[in-house]
């Protein structure tokens, strides 16, 4: 098994689980936020596809020169549009990583910020830390989003209560 065939394995495994939490969440609860300083439900479902959108320029480039002022986060205003929205994302993801060389996971890639380097690490290690990592720390959030809604929260890496 190659590296990118590795990474695309527990790409896919990842995003499977994340889109059976965001599948649960009620269309009516989209604004609902536990705190004040907390996204809507809607808002962290919306960043979690944020994670899934950065895989593109980090496998289809050697870096990515951004623009804060210039950057609009994807906003759901459904559940399905943001499942639809979900799943393209995951596909362009899994066709840009299917179409990387297995040689560059471990080349350099960096990301700039208005041409000033903000950092450069492999490009594995920036897909785990901006990707992986990202998703499966804003799916834990939104599990507990859910429990605090009474949904029934999915298991991520086992059976959760609701299973039982």
């Amino acid at each position: 098994m190659t590296r990118i065939d590795s990474l695309l394995a527990e790409f896919a495994h990842e995003t499977q689980t994340a889109r059976k939490h965001l599948e649960r969440l009620p269309n009516h609860q989209f604004s609902w936020r536990p705190h004040v300083k907390s996204f809507t439900a809607g808002q962290l479902a919306s960043h979690m596809v944020d994670c899934v959108r950065w895989v593109e320029p980090i496998f289809a480039a050697d870096e990515l020169d951004m623009d804060r002022r210039a950057y609009k986060p994807f906003g759901a205003t459904s559940v399905e549009a943001l499942l639809e929205t979900f799943d393209a994302e995951v596909a362009r993801a899994k066709q840009a990583m299917a179409s990387a060389a297995d040689t560059t996971a471990t080349q350099p890639w960096r990301l700039k910020m208005r041409g000033k380097v903000w950092f450069e690490k492999p490009r594995e290690a920036v897909f785990r830390d901006m990707t992986l990592s990202h998703l499966v720390h804003h799916r834990g959030q939104f599990s507990v989003y859910l429990r605090l809604l009474e949904v029934p929260v999915p298991g991520s890496y086992g059976p959760t209560a609701d299973d039982r």
